[in-house]
């Protein structure tokens, strides 16, 4: 499904209109009619019970006005509350207005309105916000704060009309404050702050209201972020050929694991294994074959030599050939360890490996050392970071990163020519062309160690498959939480470990492809 930003929501609205000549009263309309029907559908009894609708002076108070309407025409006990005085309204607000008074609407309006509103709450069963839309880009202060706060105060549940009022459509962040609404109807597009942290938790349930923009317009503006979906994410898992063999699924190169971190090395292997690479080789130190040999049944090892140091000693140029012959992805970075031989490693492969190469953990920070290294790569690496790992790449600090996680992935794959997975609640995958994937799948279950090397081996097994790239992320990814969902649902949220994860695989892609074909 298509987000956008609050900008290409505006070329939207404005293509639709302007050149496609579909009159803005209509668009309002359909917005208003869509929002009750949704009301009606989520809200029933409480909305028998009655309704104040809180509009702004702007079009997100004239789909308020609308709403109103067709309640008042459905016999639901609905009031209006207008934060400001009718001359002040915007033009569709208006026409809209004068409408709802002609069914015999109640609006309260003056020089006070705060009083106004603190006395027609009580009473009310539900609350449409349609006070802010999407232009919102200061900190909500004065009257509107205000009123935001006796809202959130009421306890009553809310309705938010296309935004939460004060939340950020381009970051999810609340602006200053934001209303907290159980349900959020986002008008012809969602944005991308309602299906990002922490917009998300300010939205509630999102429903998404068809109000007639044209298909020709979307193609205009070219929204360029979508959100993963269970029945898209199905369509992306293959039938597998009934001639087929190992070899048809790809050789995985991991190249992970040191003393003290052999865990991080078996859960990207075994992740490689359950997501159906034919064959997966580890390739780390010598003296940690015999843990390796007795966690790893299926998997083959490649046993690197070692210094005084118990560090890995570099591969020369014809080791790297003879350990990357045949193989056909390689993940590296796992527990693998912080030192000048396995930085070594890590800038031959940026430099050489003609393959897929995803980079993650310690990978990650060998690189946040000289990120300049990734203008130097054969072909565009994937890069896995958390937030940390994300504001150590950019020399930033981990608020930088969570206040526009959208923002920052999208610029740092652009300017360093690589695949971002910036991982947490929401992980956001953006490519070098700028293009950005939103997960939704996943719980906070996940929030326990070892789930990111879980995920390098899940990306690292699909690009061995030979997955086209932006498939194996957005199906690597999602599949990475809908197994965690899974798991959560038999075991719980809490003590999830990364093994549930890598267990959980199989019978996930198995109702991944199910859940498409209905």
């Amino acid at each position: 499904m298509l987000a956008v930003t609050s900008q290409e929501m505006r070329e939207l609205d404005r293509l639709t209109i302007e050149q496609y000549r579909v009159p803005s009263l209509e668009l309002m309309e359909n917005a208003g009619a869509a929002v009750a029907e949704a009301l009606l559908a989520r809200f029933g009894r409480q909305a028998k019970a009655g309704v104040l609708v809180v509009c702004g002076k702007g079009n997100n108070g004239g789909d308020g006005f609308v709403v109103a309407r067709h309640l008042k025409k459905k016999s639901i006990p609905c009031e209006t509350v207008l934060l400001a005085r009718k001359e002040e309204i915007s033009r569709d607000a208006a026409e809209n207005l004068r409408a709802y008074l002609k069914v015999k609407g109640k609006v309260y309006e003056g020089g006070e309105p705060l009083p106004l509103l603190r006395e027609r709450l009580k009473g009310k069963k539900l609350v449409v916000d349609a006070i802010l839309g999407t232009g919102l880009k200061e900190n909500v202060r004065g009257m509107y704060a205000e009123a935001i706060a006796l809202i959130d105060s009421s306890g009553l549940p809310v309705l938010a009309v296309d935004i939460p009022s004060g939340l950020d459509g381009d970051t999810g962040m609340p602006l200053g404050t934001a209303i907290k609404a159980e349900m959020t109807v986002a008008l012809g597009y969602p944005k991308l702050g309602e299906v990002i942290y922490p917009g998300v938790a300010y939205v509630g349930e999102l429903a998404v209201a068809d109000i007639g923009i044209r298909r020709e317009a979307v193609q205009a503006v070219g929204p360029r972020a979508e959100l993963l979906e269970e029945e898209q994410v199905g369509l992306l898992v293959p039938e597998r050929e009934p001639d087929s063999h190992k070899g048809t699924y790809g050789h995985l190169l991991v190249f992970a694991g040191s003393h003290g971190k052999t865990g991080a090395a078996i859960l990207s292997t075994r992740a490689g294994l359950r997501i159906g690479a034919g064959l997966v080789t580890l390739a780390s130190a010598r003296s940690l074959n015999g843990i390796f040999a007795g966690a790893l049944v299926e998997a083959m090892t490649e046993l690197l030599p070692e210094n005084a140091n118990e560090e890995i000693v570099p591969p020369s140029d014809q080791d790297w050939h003879r350990l990357l012959e045949r193989k056909t992805a390689v993940v590296f970075g796992p527990g693998i360890g912080l030192n000048d031989s396995t930085r070594t490693a890590l800038w031959w492969l940026l430099r050489k490996l003609d393959m897929p190469l995803v980079i993650d953990a310690d990978g990650l920070s060998l690189l946040a050392g000289d990120i300049r290294r990734l203008g130097g790569a054969k072909r565009p690496p994937v890069l896995t970071p958390h937030p940390g790992e994300m504001a150590r790449l950019l020399g930033a600090d981990t608020a930088a990163v969570n206040g526009d996680r959208i923002g920052v992935a999208r610029s740092f794959a652009e300017k360093n020519c690589c695949y971002l997975v910036l991982k947490g609640a929401r992980t956001v995958i953006a490519t070098p062309e700028g293009r950005i994937f939103i997960n939704s799948s996943g719980n906070p279950g996940m929030a326990s160690g070892g789930m990111g090397d879980v995920l390098a081996g899940i990306l690292g097994g699909l690009l061995a498959q030979g997955f086209p790239m932006e498939d194996a992320l957005k199906l690597g990814v999602y599949v990475h939480g809908f197994a965690g969902d899974r798991a959560a649902m038999v075991k719980g949220q809490m003590g999830l470990i990364a093994s549930d994860i890598v267990d959980a695989l199989p019978e996930s892609l198995k109702a991944l492809k199910m859940g498409a074909r209905r």
